[in-house]
């Protein structure tokens, strides 16, 4: 398993990833392990934090979830310029939540990682729901928009 540690630049790989999940469920379950959460658990869960703490990257995710798209898609769909997705995309795929192929001058990403999916999207959707409702705006509008975070 790589080392998870908090020098810059560091990456969180998937295994580290399933180590987490393997160990919080192992102590949610006694019955399963005997083992119990450490700092490296921890300091995983930081490091995954910190991977999605940029907006951009909570899009990208957003953005793949349902089927792989090439930087020009990213593009057209997320506002920014392409070095930030670059930028951005890279991070993802080194951390391991995604996954890349190339076609011809076409690079496509996919998800990698769906704990990752399903931790933002139950996040999102959590937030979405409890947000309060902005003056002026009708509750068939929001219960529509807090349908479509849910996907």
């Amino acid at each position: 398993m790589q080392a998870v540690g908090r020098r810059p630049g560091s990456a969180v790989s998937i295994r580290a990833l399933e180590y987490t999940h393997r160990i919080l469920i192992s102590a949610a379950d006694p019955s399963m392990d005997d083992a119990s959460p450490d700092d490296r658990v921890f300091e995983t869960v930081a490091e995954l934090f910190g991977v999605l703490s940029a907006p951009i990257r909570l899009k990208i995710i957003s953005a793949v979830c349902q089927q792989e798209k090439s930087v020009s898609e990213l593009l057209a769909e997320i506002q920014t310029t392409q070095p930030n997705m670059s930028q951005h995309l890279a991070t993802l795929y080194r951390c391991g939540v995604l996954a890349k192929r190339r076609e011809g001058t076409q690079i496509y990403y996919r998800l990698q990682n769906e704990f990752v999916a399903t931790l933002c999207r139950s996040v999102c959707t959590q937030v979405v729901i409890e947000a309060p409702l902005p003056a002026g705006v009708p509750q068939r509008a929001a219960t529509a928009a807090r349908r479509a975070v849910v996907r």
